[in-house]
């Protein structure tokens, strides 16, 4: 899943901004910050916000890599895991993130999982998403109107790539058979434009670092199997943890979530089939 740029549509104006970003590797993916430049805004002053900006999530990013990776030998999941620290005595962050994880495993009926399936609690499915929201709210902070953050695939935006204009920023979904082709681009909008909007969209399959995805045993999660799902939400946790929990869940949770959530869907069958929620049988298909 990517950014794309595109021109200006009617009344936006005729030039379209410059897109600036930065990039970062953390939590075993590449995290991608994109900034447009206001108008009238000095070149250097427009890299140097961009770059004080990626620092602040990036710090961010590494900070809850420490404690939740399963991969680093000094992680705080690892003494989980090793049964060296139980739960009860983890940090506040730790067991405040399990709650929420195990808030997403009732409400999806068992499709959505914070411990693997010999018992070892890996928060893998929801921490990624966690951290894009944490550093949403820092570049808010940092009075940026519009951004776009992509780690991995997930991606939540605000504003627009037209800074004061109301055009929306555009996810790209790739194809899972070929990767340098597009599925189709949906259109994210920020906050300042209403809550009625989707603000995040999140990919979870074979393609998207899926080590985390159990079926759990879920008969559904057998009978019809997805190669790919893509989630458009408000925010990125639903996002996230939906498309996480349909991979699990297959068509059954797929049902669910779209009863349940204002969402919207794109999932890819394993026989290369698409089913499609409303929102994604509106867009054209692109080639890319």
């Amino acid at each position: 899943m990517q950014p794309i740029s595109k021109p200006n549509g009617p009344g936006q104006g005729s030039a379209e901004p410059r897109l600036r970003s930065r990039t970062f590797t953390s939590m075993g993916t590449v995290v991608s910050l994109a900034i447009p430049a206001a108008p009238g805004t000095a070149p250097q002053a427009a890299v140097e916000e961009l770059e004080a900006a990626t620092a602040v999530v990036e710090q961010l990013f590494n900070r809850l890599d420490r404690t939740f990776s399963l991969y680093r030998p000094d992680s705080e999941a690892i003494a989980m895991a090793r049964g060296e620290l139980t739960l009860m005595n983890a940090s506040a962050d730790m067991r405040r993130l399990y709650v929420e994880a195990a808030e997403w495993r009732t409400l999806t009926e068992g499709a959505f999982t914070a411990e693997r399936p010999d018992g070892v609690v890996d928060l893998a499915g929801i921490v990624k998403a966690h951290a894009i929201r944490e550093a949403g709210t820092s570049l808010l902070a940092l009075g940026l109107k519009d951004w776009c953050l992509n780690a991995g695939g997930d991606v939540l935006v605000d504003g627009s790539p037209t800074p004061g204009g109301t055009r929306p920023w555009l996810a790209g979904i790739v194809d899972p058979k070929d990767r340098t082709t597009l599925l189709t681009a949906f259109p994210l909008v920020g906050h300042s434009f209403g809550n009625r909007g989707k603000h995040a969209l999140a990919t979870s399959g074979t393609g998207e670092r899926g080590h985390h995805i159990w079926s759990a045993g879920l008969p559904a999660a057998r009978d019809e199997g997805f190669r790919q799902v893509s989630v458009a939400a408000a925010d990125i946790i639903t996002a996230d943890v939906l498309a996480t929990a349909i991979m699990a869940g297959g068509a059954r949770t797929l049902e669910l979530a779209t009863s349940h959530w204002d969402v919207d869907v794109l999932a890819v069958k394993n026989d290369g089939g698409l089913l499609a929620t409303q929102g994604f049988r509106n867009l054209a298909p692109r080639n890319s």
